[in-house]
């Protein structure tokens, strides 16, 4: 049983590392919209200051300024449904972690209770040893 509960720890620590990973990647995804925001609003500064130094394109801004503020509203959406799914994959990874716990915890009860078992053994035969020999010499 001890070799099954061995494999099962290293299932389960795969399976940590996997949800570890994913979300890694979900919390780059975050970083990657924010980034995108920040490049975005710094392109609106910069076309609105194209925009105030030539009346010419001025008339164009109004179609850029909504193309601006939907990319604005996505990547709004796109970060909220992300931190949503972040929340989640926390959850699961904190659950895959207890299991894991409770496995190696389990192995080491039973690591320490073979070990005991043993001891309590040599000792025996140590005893019985012991016993032999005081018998021999009377």
């Amino acid at each position: 049983m001890a070799k099954g509960l061995h494999t099962l720890i290293r299932v389960h620590e795969w399976e940590v590392d996997e949800k570890r990973r994913f979300l890694g990647r979900l919390l780059n995804h975050v970083n990657a919209l924010e980034r995108q925001g920040r490049d975005l609003e710094t392109e609106i500064k910069s076309e609105q200051g194209v925009c105030a130094a030539s009346e010419e394109v001025g008339f164009a801004y109004g179609a850029y300024a909504e193309a601006a503020i939907q990319r604005r509203e996505d990547i709004a959406g796109n970060i909220v449904r992300t931190e949503i799914e972040i929340l989640t994959a926390q959850d699961v990874l904190t659950e895959a972690y207890r299991e894991l716990k409770t496995y190696e915890i389990a192995q080491e009860n039973r690591q320490r209770e073979e070990k005991v078992e043993f001891d309590r053994k040599e000792q025996a035969e140590l005893d019985e040893i012991g016993i032999r020999g005081a018998r021999r010499r009377t």
